[in-house]
This record gives structure tokens, C-alpha cells and sequence, in this order.
């Protein structure tokens, strides 16, 4: 590729070289971090070979910092080669849905809006908020953007039922409640891809967008809500300053959820042929979150458990994304 981009006709076609220098810019970010690797490794062999025969305590504190060091490198490098996904690698689409339980569950649902937000800060991803409707004591439903690389593939092993059990703080009596919030991930995809979309099965819905009030309030029906007739699925965006732009990116969302919904249905039909995945579903509970009587939170498909749920509800999931790939991996 670099040998092409040399030729004196390279940039005749600018589209084909902008696809060309991604294409390499990508392939270098995957492969030079395992050449440095290798390279540390070779390094600290020498290391060992050279001084195979000193009893010297510093160079075995020197070998044991490097070879900490290597496993460092090495951990992140080994997660990214599970996300071998089509799309793992693009953007993600997030969206939080309050359950059934008014106050209680639409708290919930901003809780889990906060984890998700804190973890991508975490990360270095960036959070765009598409769609948020606000309700009584938190969030009904939110849609995110979650911009940077496999951002997709990280968050692929949050779509699912979350519960949550706790003493509520709005109950009086102080009794110990359940609630329970659906997450929905989907790749970011790009005009490239076709998802067949027949525009008699799309109901298009404009109301106003929400604002903070007063010379803000957003005065034209701005924002666009988009249902999907045959599958139910239901997007909205808010977000942009115009009717237009908001229903461009609604359709995008749209896309984006039913690539997602086609790729989950061809794999419940895979699943019946193979005994080993019958107990994949996508739509049941995938993890619990305990406040009360004990402090746990825990993935019910990888049987991941962390005592610490103050820290997953700041943002530290990467154990339970992790557990998550190689089990996905092996089913």
C-alpha cells in the first residue's frame, strides 16, 4: 500500500487514496503495537541471557518491571483481537429505556446513563447525546453516540435487560425495590452498507424538540421520532438545529438498528442448530446490580462477579466487557 500511494498518479483519484491512507492508517494501529511488543520481549531475553550467570538483585527488579510492563501491552492488544466483528471497530449507537416502574425505574435508567458516560470519558471516547427524554425522578429513555475506535465492540456486551435491587430513596417506608432497564447497542454504520428499509413500513412523527426555556425553547417542530411499522423499533432525534438534519440522523439510528436486529435474528435461527448456543437470548437479563441486602453486581451469562458495584456505577466495567468477549467467543 505505501508503495502505491508512492506512484506519480496517486492522488488522481483523491476518493480512492483517502480510502487507501484509512485503510493503511488502520492496519499500522493494529500491527506496529505487536511489533513494539515482540520487540520488548526480545529486549528482556537479551536481558536475561546477558546476566544469566550475576546474582544481582537490581536486574532481577529490572527484568520483573519490564516483564509487568510487557503484560500491560499486552493485555489490551490481546482483548482487541476478540473484536473481530464486521463493525467492531465503528461507533456505537446507545440507547437506555426506562422499564416498568415509573420514578424508581426511570432513576435506574439514569444511573446506568452516567456508568455508560463515565466509562466512555474513561476510555477517551466521546459522548454525543442524540434523544433524551426526561421524566420524574430521572430518564424515560436516552439515545448516545458513542464516538472513537471500537466503541461498538466494547458495547456490544451491554444490549440487554439490567435489574437493579435496592432500598429506594423514594420510597418512605424504605422497602427494598426492583427495577429493571433495556440497553440497546448498534453499530454506527456508513452509506456503504444496505439495510433494506421500504419506506411504506416507516411512520415519521415531528413534535418539538425540549429546551431549557425561555428565548431557548426550540419554537418549529424540530425534532422527528421515527417508527419502524414491521419490527416496532422506535428512534428519535432531537438533538440538531434542523427538522432535516434531526430525520437524517434518525434514519441513520434506524439503519443502525436493524442491521443490529437482522444480525441478532439470523443468530437465534443459527442457534437452534447448534446445542451449545440454545441458551443465547439477547432479550433476557443479563446482569444484576445488588445495593441491599449485599453489594454485587453480576453477569448472569458469564457468571462475572465484582463486590465493588460503587465502582461499576462509576464506570469501571472493562472486567464484565472482557468476560464478556471471550465467553461470546467461545459460544
Amino acid at each position: 500500500m505505501e508503495d502505491e500511494s508512492l506512484a506519480p498518479d496517486f492522488w488522481d483519484d483523491k476518493s480512492r487514496a483517502e480510502t487507501l491512507f484509512s485503510e493503511m492508517t488502520d492496519l499500522k494501529s493494529t500491527l506496529e503495537p505487536w511489533q513494539d511488543l515482540i520487540q520488548s520481549i526480545d529486549d528482556v531475553s537479551e536481558l536475561l541471557e546477558l546476566y544469566a550467570d550475576e546474582d544481582d538483585q537490581s536486574i532481577g527488579d529490572e527484568v520483573a518491571q519490564q516483564i509487568a510492563q510487557i503484560e500491560k501491552m499486552y493485555h489490551p492488544l490481546r482483548l482487541k483481537t476478540l473484536l473481530s466483528g464486521k463493525y467492531d471497530k465503528n461507533d456505537c449507537f446507545l440507547s437506555v429505556h426506562a422499564g416498568a416502574g415509573g420514578t424508581e425505574a426511570c432513576d435506574w435508567a439514569q444511573m446506568l446513563m452516567r456508568m455508560y458516560v463515565r466509562w466512555s470519558e474513561k476510555n477517551g471516547f466521546k459522548v454525543q447525546i442524540v434523544d433524551l427524554l426526561e421524566a420524574e425522578g430521572g430518564v424515560k429513555s436516552v439515545t448516545m453516540q458513542i464516538q472513537g475506535a471500537y466503541a461498538y465492540g466494547y458495547l456490544q456486551s451491554e444490549a440487554g435487560v439490567h435489574r437493579l435491587v435496592r432500598i429506594s430513596p423514594f420510597d418512605s417506608n424504605k422497602r427494598r425495590h426492583t427495577s429493571f432497564t433495556s440497553v440497546y447497542a448498534s453499530p454506527v454504520i456508513e452509506d456503504d452498507v444496505e439495510v433494506d428499509i421500504d419506506p411504506s413500513e416507516l411512520r415519521i412523527d415531528t413534535y418539538r424538540a425540549g429546551g431549557a426555556g425561555g428565548q431557548h425553547v426550540n419554537k418549529t417542530d424540530s425534532a422527528v421520532r421515527i417508527t419502524h411499522l414491521k419490527t416496532g423499533i422506535v428512534v428519535a432525534c432531537q438533538n440538531e438545529r434542523s427538522q432535516h438534519m434531526n430525520k437524517a440522523l434518525a434514519m441513520k439510528i434506524l439503519t443502525s438498528r436493524l442491521y443490529e436486529h437482522y444480525r441478532q435474528e439470523q443468530e437465534r435461527e443459527q442457534a437452534q442448530y447448534a446445542a451449545e448456543k440454545k441458551d443465547i437470548s439477547w432479550g433476557n437479563q443479563i446482569r444484576s446490580y445488588v445495593f441491599q441486602p449485599y453489594t454485587m453486581v453480576k453477569d448472569h451469562r458469564t457468571n462475572e462477579q465484582i463486590g465493588n458495584i460503587q465502582a461499576v456505577m462509576d464506570g469501571d466495567i472493562d472486567q464484565f466487557i472482557e468476560s464478556y468477549l471471550k465467553w461470546h467467543s467461545e459460544v
